[in-house]
């Protein structure tokens, strides 16, 4: 009975034991359940994005297809920038190291072939936990190729990576530099047009979509692979004329080797009727292409300034560089001179302050409140004169008494409504906009005319080159203040237009009226032989008008003692319809050339050159006068295989003297050759039956030479003159500058252009 019990008391034991461990199992269960349940929650709910983008990643190596740059082109369809396709390098060192493959002979070859280093590119492969390194970016077809070979020689498929890129290069290198601006490594544009059309020329990227095996190697099959095509950015059409620009550069390079200039020139065109920039020009520019390199003298000078300490030297030239690439145009304020003398005729005049009939006595110098006596470049004086012949002398003394005339309350109002007070809108990142005085009504109200009277003739006060060129644009066009503009529109590859550009009227600030006797006005300053001081921007067969300037930094001449001038000027043809204004900045000339130092001198005649070319160019055709036939530059017609006789009729009567040289009947060869730009009246030399005189000749020294003079003498050398400039006739009218140095040689029959320039007293002075 009792090992019965004792039986029974131990099953009973044994069961409860069981049910608390079956319990116990249960709890336990449900909470590793609970706690599964929770991390499965984790993993497949709240980070399932987490792990799914891991499992891709561990799978899959993707890689972007960069989309194409969109092309720049000016408004003829000429390219200025575009895209090219390149390819990039890259080495897996993890394949390599699976593969075991030499990473000496990879580091060996690559380093020959992309002129790379060998010890940077061995260090690279030495990282087998990696699967992506760099070798070179964006290289050519050829060089791509021989590393395509190399791989496939060596066998190292899945080692080596040509993958597809684009690279910006631009065709005109340096032309329009700062206008089209440039790209960083990324493709992002940094500046100019680059920068602020960014977001229409990028395009959107593309991609590969390759699986990767368990080693992390590229499974290199058709069904291991996705590729998603790049959208190229939109093509971008400009309101630049490549022609212009490269005219309106190569006079400008050529002023500033004529007149030493030392600190950068810069000009700019407008069409004034519609607000488009047809050329920006800054010198010195640079290349789009290599954009980040100084010239080798600025980094000479740089180095020989910072010998022995790197990081100032460093800094040094990224200053420079920002100083490069800076737009002089739309970056860089100045004091305008007496090129801002045309607004303060026009107000007067809009307000009925003044008349054409209104006279002015200049004695050499007016009393003004509150400041010393404002004297005029003229220390003599110009005794009395007309409101035309005012802007003819460029006198200050009677922009003064004009400015006062019209009051410091009404001026500063034209100044806002001309566009100074404010940016003018250009589609150009980085605009500035220029300094006026904070306490101009406090001296007004005071009768303190100290400001009024600086204004009145375009000192102590800044603007930018895009602000003044918008403003003379708005006083002979009618009267309109235009917003300038340099993108016609944006095109898609698809042919859609995304951006369109269209004229914009900001306001109009004068009559029509007083903008037609405004163009007469400027007319005089430039066609008056006698008392136009903007001569010498003429150009025959054309009707220009204009205003001269010359101008001081006042504030860096009140701090440092240093005077250094800005002489410009700004030009507009034809003045009875304009078609195009034209301004000029030439910055401190230095008295080295020879030239006095003004707008009139310097600026004047480099305007005159450029318009010479452009106006025939844009097909605006010359009307010309008795007196400018003999200063007509012509080209000559083609007269081989024609009879001596017939061809010396063709071009006597197209004005030519004709000279021959052999006996035979027909014409065998000539000079100067066919198509070249002469001054109407050049002797051309026919060969009849002889060869033509083919040999180097030393070009003589012009300077300072009279027309007739130059003439002759290229002439006696077997050269041939073109000339620029004003008229061929006066005592002080001479030769300033001459295309070909002399002392250089040339092919006998070559043409030298020359510019001409009238010296004479009543030009000496600063306006």
């Amino acid at each position: 009975m009792k090992n019965r019990n004792t039986k029974h008391h131990v099953q009973s034991a044994n069961r409860q034991i069981l049910r608390r461990t079956v319990a116990l199992m249960g709890v336990c269960g449900i909470f590793i359940f609970i706690v599964l349940a929770a991390r499965l929650y984790v993993l497949q709910i709240t980070e399932h994005e987490l792990y799914e983008q891991e499992a891709v990643d561990q799978q899959v190596r993707e890689t972007t297809l960069t989309a194409s740059r969109g092309t720049i082109y000016d408004k003829n369809g000429t390219v200025l920038a575009m895209s090219a396709s390149v390819e990039s390098v890259y080495i897996s060192p993890n394949a390599i190291a699976a593969g075991e493959k030499s990473p000496e002979l990879i580091a060996a070859g690559l380093s020959e072939i992309l002129d790379v280093d060998y010890d940077a590119v061995l260090e690279k492969t030495k990282d087998s936990s990696s699967y992506y390194q760099t070798i070179r970016t964006k290289i050519e077809k050829e060089l791509a190729d021989q590393v395509r070979a190399f791989s496939q020689e060596n066998d190292l498929a899945g080692c080596i990576y040509l993958e597809p890129a684009t690279k910006r290069y631009y065709p005109y290198s340096s032309v329009a530099s700062h206008i089209i601006g440039f790209v960083g490594t990324d493709n992002t544009g940094l500046m100019g047009i680059e920068s602020k059309y960014d977001a229409y020329l990028t395009g959107t990227n593309g991609r590969i979509v390759r699986l990767k095996s368990s080693n992390g190697t590229d499974m290199l099959f058709e069904d291991y692979e996705d590729y998603y095509d790049a959208i190229n950015g939109d093509n971008i059409y400009l309101t630049i004329d490549a022609n212009i620009q490269q005219i309106m550069e190569k006079c400008l390079q050529q002023a500033v080797e004529d007149y030493v200039i030392q600190n950068g020139a810069a000009a700019v065109a407008m069409n004034p009727k519609t607000g488009e920039i047809l050329g920006m020009v800054t010198l010195g520019d640079f290349d789009l292409n290599n954009y980040g390199k100084l010239p080798e003298e600025t980094l000479a000078q740089l180095k020989e300034k910072h010998a022995g300490d790197e990081a100032a030297y460093n800094e040094a030239v990224v200053t420079a560089l920002n100083e490069l690439w800076k737009n002089r145009i739309t970056n860089f304020t100045y004091e305008p001179g007496s090129t801002f003398k045309p607004i303060t005729w026009s107000m007067a005049l809009e307000e009925g302050v003044v008349s054409l009939n209104s006279t002015y006595y200049c004695g050499g110098s007016v009393p003004v409140a509150g400041r010393d006596p404002v004297n005029c470049w003229k220390t003599a004086g110009h005794g009395s004169q007309t409101l035309t012949q005012a802007l003819q002398h460029s006198c200050n003394v009677a922009a003064v008494n004009i400015g006062l005339g019209v009051g410091p309350d009404i001026f500063y109002d034209y100044v806002k409504a001309f566009g100074f007070i404010q940016k003018t809108g250009i589609d150009l990142a980085g605009e500035e906009i220029g300094l006026w005085w904070n306490d101009w009504d406090t001296y007004a109200a005071s009768g303190n005319l100290t400001s009024l009277a600086a204004a009145s003739f375009g000192q102590t006060f800044r603007i930018t080159p895009i602000q003044l060129v918008t403003a003379i644009s708005a006083v002979v066009n009618g009267g309109y203040l235009m917003e300038p503009y340099v993108v016609d529109k944006a095109v898609g590859t698809d042919g859609t237009v995304s951006y369109s550009a269209e004229p914009t009227v900001v306001r109009q600030v004068i009559s029509e009226e007083t903008s037609a006797a405004m163009r007469q006005i400027l007319e005089a300053v430039v066609m008056d032989e006698t008392e136009g001081t903007g001569k010498n921007a003429s150009v025959a067969g054309y009707r220009i008008g204009g205003k001269t300037g010359t101008s001081t930094d006042t504030n860096k001449e009140a701090s440092t003692g240093v005077k250094e001038y800005i002489v410009s000027f700004v030009g507009a043809a034809p003045i009875d319809d304009p078609q195009i204004v034209l301004l000029v900045l030439l910055d401190n000339p230095s008295n080295e050339s020879g030239i006095y130092v003004s707008g009139g001198q310097m600026a004047a005649p480099t305007v005159g050159n450029m318009l010479a070319d452009i106006l025939p160019y844009m097909g605006i055709k010359p009307v010309y006068d008795d007196a400018d036939q003999m200063q007509v530059n012509v080209t000559v017609p083609y007269a081989r295989n024609n009879s001596v006789a017939e061809a010396m009729e063709s071009l006597e009567a197209e004005g030519f003297v004709v000279q021959v040289v052999g006996g035979g009947e027909t014409v065998t060869d000539q000079l100067p050759a066919a198509g070249a730009t002469v001054v109407k009246g050049t002797r051309i030399i026919l060969y009849a039956g002889v060869e033509k005189d083919s040999d180097s000749v030393a070009v003589p020294d012009l300077s300072g030479m009279t027309y007739s003079a130059a003439k002759a003498t290229l002439e006696d050398h077997g050269l041939f003159i073109r000339s620029t400039g004003v008229g061929l006739n006066g005592n002080y009218i001479t030769v300033t500058s001459q295309s070909v140095a002399a002392g250089e040689t040339v092919t006998r029959g070559s043409v030298i252009e020359v510019t001409l320039l009238d010296q004479s007293a009543s030009m000496l002075g600063l306006f």
